[in-house]
């Protein structure tokens, strides 16, 4: 997955080093993707100086590479008299002035995928108000790239496997499986703009496996919530109303009533009547 994390997530950085500094309000924040153990940092916010060009950090060194290698965030108020730390790199952070550094890695299946840092030229308050945000933007760009980097793995799995357009029914399948686990995904995150992207990467998966095509004429327009979408698509694998709700983390009640009101707009009597219309009118893969 390293090889990868750079190539595909390079946008995901740098929207997350901005956010970074925005939610701790550090003068300074910039951040890297591992590829081959280390870190090469691409993004930079804030600095007076080009001294951090070309920094690239290896596990273990530095505070950013302790941070890697520990999982968990790192800090120092003073920098230059930091002792619990190697300093190869003190040519690229000394250079830029700074002295108050954090590190937090960015922790995907249990290994650190990047860092983000924030800086100050001076004496800064790192405690909890400050960390605490960092930790959560860390964490809304490991999701971001772990579903990234599945989607795209599996989306190009699939165009390698058939040289005729469309999909086999076995990559249909396939696909509709990542729809439905990206709809659980989405529904467990607190982070708006993360689902937002989701819906965008489900889109393509929908266009993917054929389901997206020219409109139909509805005589009436068929508009299904997030809820009910999500409940449809672990229906269409098959999912009871109990193993919806224990997947999406509802109670099966709950379920039964967003698969009744979507059965009602779809004008379908059963379940998986309801399926076919939804995917007839390009709502599920």
């Amino acid at each position: 997955m390293e090889p990868s994390a750079v190539g595909n997530g390079a946008h995901l950085l740098e929207s997350a080093v901005r956010e970074f500094a925005r939610r701790t309000r550090f003068p300074i924040a910039f951040g890297g993707l591992v590829s081959r153990d280390t870190a090469a940092v691409t993004v930079k916010i804030g600095t007076h100086t080009n001294a951090l060009d070309g920094l690239a950090v290896r596990r273990e060194r530095g505070l950013g590479g302790r941070a890697m290698t520990e999982l968990r965030p790192r800090m120092t108020g003073n920098y230059s008299t930091a002792r619990q730390i190697t300093h190869d790199y003190d040519s690229y952070i000394l250079g830029e002035g700074i002295s108050t550094l954090l590190a937090v890695p960015v922790i995907v299946h249990g290994r650190a995928l990047g860092v983000l840092y924030g800086g100050a030229w001076g004496r800064w308050n790192i405690g909890g108000v400050t960390t605490s945000p960092a930790v959560d933007v860390a964490r809304s760009l490991a999701d971001e790239l772990r579903i990234h980097d599945e989607v795209e793995r599996r989306i190009a799995d699939a165009r390698a496997s058939t040289r005729e357009p469309g999909l086999s029914p076995t990559q249909r399948e396939t696909v509709r499986e990542t729809y439905a686990e990206l709809r659980r995904i989405a529904a467990a995150l607190p982070d708006a703009a993360v689902r937002a992207r989701l819906a965008e990467v489900e889109q393509r998966l929908a266009t993917l496996s054929g389901a997206v095509h020219e409109p139909l004429q509805r005589e009436a327009d068929v508009q299904l919530t997030p809820r009910e979408i999500d409940v449809l698509a672990c229906v269409a694998l098959g999912a009871t109303n109990a193993e919806a709700g224990q997947q999406l983390g509802l109670r099966e009640a709950t379920v039964k009533a967003y698969l009744g009101t979507a059965m009602s707009k779809l004008q379908a009597s059963t379940r998986h009547a309801a399926v076919a219309q939804a995917r007839k009118l390009g709502l599920l893969p």
